[in-house]
């Protein structure tokens, strides 16, 4: 069994897809074993985004992370880290396949 985080983003709990986003990967066979809804400080999203600190969209991720809560979501299964990526679909939602979470919910690259 495998674990992984997932961070459902400030403008997808604002138009109210939680419950549509948790409920695709309970019905892939993902148990929930932690969720949390918090707002992101600027020091904890820096700490977890630090790997793109050299990029020149980090000020503007970092940015769209703390502009409102998110979900926190720790995820459990066979092969989880494998399937949620799967699931999420490509970083650029414009190249996310339909299906995937990005293709049919995420509106840019926040």
């Amino acid at each position: 069994m495998e674990r992984t985080l997932v961070l459902i983003k400030p403008d997808a709990v604002k138009r109210q897809l939680t419950s549509k986003i948790l409920s695709r990967f309970e019905d892939k066979g993902l148990k929930i074993v932690g969720l949390k809804l918090m707002q992101l400080s600027r020091e904890k999203a820096i700490k977890h985004y630090e790997e793109h600190q050299k990029k020149p969209f980090f000020e503007s991720l970092v940015s769209f992370i703390t502009s409102g809560p998110i979900v926190a979501i720790v995820l459990e299964g066979k092969d989880a880290v494998t399937v949620v990526r799967t699931m999420m679909g490509t970083t650029n939602p414009r190249d996310a396949a339909p299906g995937t979470i990005r293709g049919d919910f995420a509106m840019d690259l926040g």
